[in-house]
């Protein structure tokens, strides 16, 4: 879906055509029969988490003619890429060299709280919307979107990741809400994945990168929680770079991913293995 939603091909050939560098562009396909994977490990799930910092760059190194070095490799990704792309970003800063976060969902994730605890209580124990429904949460990145659209419909994939339950059949993950009450442990686990929770654990492998970038538009529910981030980042003295322009969740996406992503990364990242170095991320 975010091939066509892009128009990948016809971008990629603008941007280079614009003086932006050619690069191996890999769009990893992390629809899940939860409508997503949240990029997190879990034995409902999969080792999704792993699977993107380890064995998909091992794939693409050992089949493709790349720099093999953090340097020469960045993470980009849109909603729940965008969550993908931090979350990742802060824990494994050996595998990539610079971050693009799009629009990101799930940045903090409190069931008591928000759209979500709404959608929970409203359904008292009953499984949240599964992909029967053919639909998904908005941005599957860092790269390919789910089939369909609605926030609402995170649930199954944020209870899947982070609460699994292999022992708790047909779903296997337990909900944060019993008899319409919030249960504590499992909501805790669900905060505990929440960015603007973890991110202060995480301020020597952020401050690894070459560049950091993240923008939001300015209508999209989602916002307020990016300006969260960027706020935590300054207050930690991570050097990052954010914008938030007028738009609401999708409706630039395509552009900004033309005029703004891939000429990031075309700046960033070392094109050339003398440009390799150990670098610390600097203002952009």
């Amino acid at each position: 879906m975010y091939v066509k939603m892009l128009g990948l091909q016809d971008a990629m050939d603008s941007a280079i055509g614009g003086g932006v560098r050619e690069m191996i562009l890999v769009l990893p396909d992390a629809f899940t029969l939860y409508s997503g994977s949240m990029y997190s490990n879990s034995p409902t799930t999969g080792d999704w988490e792993s699977y993107i910092s380890h064995d998909l760059i091992a794939y693409i190194d050992s089949h493709y003619r790349t720099i093999a070095d953090r340097d020469s490799r960045g993470l980009a990704g849109h909603s729940m890429g965008g969550y993908g792309t931090i979350r990742i970003g802060m824990k494994h800063p050996e595998a990539f060299g610079a971050l693009y976060t799009m629009s990101s969902c799930c940045l903090m994730n409190d069931p008591a709280q928000g759209q979500g605890a709404i959608a929970a209580r409203g359904r008292g124990n009953a499984v949240p919307d599964t992909p029967a429904s053919g639909n998904a949460t908005p941005g599957q990145a860092p790269a390919a979107q789910s089939r369909g659209g609605g926030f609402s419909k995170a649930l199954s994939a944020q209870a899947a990741a982070w609460a699994p339950n292999p022992m708790n059949p047909p779903q296997y993950f337990d909900l944060p809400t019993k008899d319409g009450q919030i249960q504590p442990l499992i909501a805790a686990k669900w905060i505990a994945n929440s960015p603007l929770v973890m991110v202060d654990q995480y301020v020597p492998n952020l401050k690894k990168y070459r560049a950091i970038a993240m923008d939001v538009g300015d209508a999209d529910p989602l916002g307020a929680n990016n300006i969260s981030l960027d706020k935590a980042l300054t207050r930690l003295g991570v050097p990052h770079s954010f914008e938030q322009y007028a738009g609401d969740h999708t409706n630039r996406a395509a552009e900004r991913f033309k005029t703004k992503v891939l000429p990031f990364f075309s700046q960033q990242l070392a094109f050339a293995a003398n440009e390799v170095k150990s670098g610390v991320a600097s203002e952009l």
